[in-house]
């Protein structure tokens, strides 16, 4: 069974399983309107800006002519009364300096950043919001959800015709807790600068916001949401190691524009949906059975054509790797062989 049902999963609740972790004490009002304007596609952030003195609030273009407002409320306030229309547009129209707008949807929603001890009980296995949850600065909710799937569909597949033990499916909690962590680690700095807690961290993110019109090392350090990107899985079982790999086993594959029959394609998209062996550079071909063959090569070389240098950049002249159906390296191969790459992927599927 996998439970996708949500942040309030009744099939968590009916296992009597609990979330650890945070619970910032922070309420933010999040509305929905109908607008149209020209405004750029980018979120737009304000820091204690004079429309929602000593507070955060934020901007997002979405489609249909959505736009969706966040407001810091603080801790104390009431969300009943917070989400009533008669309040909430005044504040948008204060946001806009407009009111020729139509109010969609409100709620009003407080920030955890939590998730289970475990995910893989028995038969069942817990996906996205019902194995973790984050606040939702730099995307890391549906993000992270859609990795779950990513990491657990292949091997779920796998067992299910008979290519791999069930044990692999033991090794979605290893990598997906780690990639749950990363999440959670990255998301709670993000809301301490958004809505600081404390004296020392409010000074700094106001040095920072100050700094950071003229000093190009200060705009790094503003933190209003790293987006999110697949966590590495190095050093867990399933990766061969590599001494001396320019992209190291375990991590996620980086996508590079190729030219193929005089079309431009990228990397990503040639990769399959099962086991790969991507080849760069002048290597005979190896040949192993269910595993495709993907040979990268300079421009005028081959079918698949290097014209910019990013692949090769990227993953090494003479590099040769097993992708795994997710698209995170598996092992690295200076010098590959059959025997070593059955090896690895055999490694990658808990094979005993």
């Amino acid at each position: 069974l996998l439970a996708c049902d949500g942040a309030k999963s009744l099939v968590r609740a009916e296992l009597g399983l609990e979330f650890a972790g945070k619970l910032f004490e922070e309420r933010f009002l999040i509305a929905d309107i109908e607008l149209k304007a020209d405004f750029p596609s980018e979120r737009r952030f304000w820091f204690e800006p004079t429309f929602h003195a000593g507070q955060s609030a934020l901007l997002h273009k979405q489609p249909d002519d959505i736009y969706r407002i966040d407001l810091q409320l603080g801790w104390d306030a009431d969300p009943e009364v917070e989400r009533q229309p008669e309040n909430v547009l005044p504040r948008i129209e204060r946001v806009l300096g407009r009111s020729d707008f139509e109010l969609d949807w409100v709620s009003v929603y407080t920030f955890q950043c939590r998730r289970l001890e475990r995910f893989v009980h028995d038969r069942v296995i817990f996906v996205g919001d019902s194995a973790h949850v984050v606040s939702p600065f730099g995307a890391r909710g549906g993000n992270g959800g859609i990795q779950d799937v990513d990491n657990l569909g292949w091997k779920l597949a796998a067992v299910l015709k008979g290519h791999a033990p069930e044990a692999l499916l033991s090794s979605y909690d290893d990598e997906r807790i780690r990639g749950a962590d990363e999440n959670i680690a990255n998301s709670s700095r993000a809301t301490n600068f958004m809505t600081p807690k404390s004296a020392m961290e409010k000074i700094l993110r106001d040095e920072v916001l100050d700094l950071a019109g003229e000093m190009p090392f200060a705009r790094r350090l503003v933190n209003s949401g790293r987006l999110s990107v697949p966590c590495s899985l190095a050093g867990l079982p399933l990766q061969t190691p590599s001494a001396d790999a320019v992209l190291e086993p375990g991590s996620p594959c980086k996508d590079a524009p190729l030219r193929k029959d005089g079309e431009d394609v990228w990397l990503l998209n040639q990769l399959g949906d099962g086991f790969a062996l991507l080849s760069f550079g002048s290597r005979p071909r190896i040949e192993v059975t269910d595993i495709a063959y993907i040979h990268v090569a300079r421009p005028e070389e081959g079918d698949l054509q290097d014209v910019t240098g990013h692949a090769f950049e990227r993953y090494g002249d003479g590099m040769t790797y097993l992708i795994r159906p997710d698209q995170h390296v598996a092992a690295a191969f200076r010098i590959p062989d059959a025997a070593a790459i059955c090896a690895a992927r055999d490694r990658a599927l808990a094979r005993p």
